[in-house]
């Protein structure tokens, strides 16, 4: 099992020292088996459900959740269900892969849960987490996203000047369980490319990029996000961000053991820029032109523990397809009405981008759309 403890460091980076990780959640092997526990009475003498992976039950009764913290489920794990005999899958999984950049989708089975922030396994199959290795703990610094199989765009503040072994993590969704109906496929990164422009003391330019050792396979969970054109304009539109930090602000904060989603308003910079001066930045802050600014919706935005995690909208005329727009960079508190969060604007950085991939000799073509 996992034992993690979680704290905040600056920026809305988290660190999560993860101890006596399991063989089995670093398995690269797919699991379809089913999980027998036990057999519950379902409130008749003929009927009797069985717990199994959720994955493996076409039908859920309607009690039945998934939720971390508030399990409603019969089953000892909130990620099992008891499922009756008629509807319980013995065939294994589909290995089908979606090609192309982008696209947003669940995978196997879908259940109701408690909260509509919640993400079901695989929906964002570029999120990825970024690791770090230091006195034989596992860390948890920042989320990123996959815009190739070698490579994770994420914040340079995630990074700069840490001395510690950075691995990363694809295909995560539990923190805290190995039943997922897919593993996660984990990876060092062999080199680290900040913009030469960063600032870490205002955050000018907040982008990295992770070069990997090997990389990863694409799957069902695991594919890459779209990058925007150059200078490309997405105000206004409504967006996508995802991570495990925390729902809200302050002591009552809780980080998430489940990924999860916030949908968000592109808000225009100068509109941004007069926002922000309401705040403890005051009247004279003037927001860099490297960022732009989503949010400003009461209890809706990214937290602690977000940084470096991708903002995505969806692509136009295309039906479950995203482009990053975004990297979580800074904010003023978690989710305050009128106060939006502040992230690197991608499409100032694709040039930038393309130009490093030519210099590694690494196609930029799977994050073309």
């Amino acid at each position: 099992m996992l034992k993690i403890i979680i704290y905040c460091t600056i920026v809305c980076a988290t660190t999560i020292s993860i101890q006596q990780i399991s063989s089995e959640k670093h398995s690269d092997h797919i699991n379809t088996s089913i999980g027998t526990q036990r057999n519950i009475s379902s409130g008749s003498d003929d009927q009797q459900c069985t717990c199994v992976q959720y994955y493996n039950c076409r039908e859920v009764k309607t009690e039945e959740s998934i939720d971390p913290i508030v399990s409603y489920s019969s089953c000892s794990s909130y990620l099992d269900v008891c499922c009756e005999k008629g509807n319980i899958i013995n065939e294994s999984t589909s290995t089908e892969v979606q090609t192309g950049c982008g696209y947003r989708k669940p995978v196997g089975f879908s259940i109701a849960t408690v909260h509509e922030d919640e993400t079901s396994f695989g929906e964002f199959p570029w999120m990825i987490a970024v690791l770090a290795e230091k006195s034989n703990l596992t860390e948890y610094k920042c989320g990123g996203a996959l815009i190739h199989p070698k490579v994770v765009i994420t914040g340079a503040h995630c990074v700069y000047k840490k001395n510690n072994t950075f691995m990363i993590r694809a295909g995560e969704w539990d923190s805290l369980s190995d039943k997922e109906i897919y593993p996660h496929q984990d990876r060092l990164v062999k080199q680290i490319i900040i913009h030469p422009q960063y600032n870490s003391s205002v955050l000018y330019n907040d982008i990295a990029l992770l070069v990997l050792e090997s990389p990863v396979e694409i799957a069902e969970n695991i594919n890459v996000i779209c990058l925007p054109l150059q200078d490309a304009d997405y105000d206004n539109s409504r967006c996508l961000t995802t991570g495990w930090g925390k729902d809200v602000f302050g002591k009552e904060g809780r980080f998430q053991a489940l990924m999860r989603k916030s949908d968000l308003p592109i808000v225009p910079l100068d509109k941004c820029s007069e926002d922000l001066r309401k705040t403890r930045l005051g009247d004279t802050f003037r927001l860099h032109d490297s960022f732009l600014c989503a949010g400003g919706e009461n209890r809706s935005d990214t937290c602690r523990g977000d940084g470096g995690s991708p903002l995505v909208c969806p692509i136009s005329g295309q039906k479950d397809r995203y482009v990053q727009m975004g990297i979580t960079s800074w904010g003023i508190n978690c989710g305050g009405l009128n106060t939006p969060s502040v992230y690197v604007n991608v499409a100032k950085f694709r040039n930038w981008i393309d130009s490093q991939m030519e210099l590694m000799n690494i196609t930029y073509r799977p994050y073309i759309y």
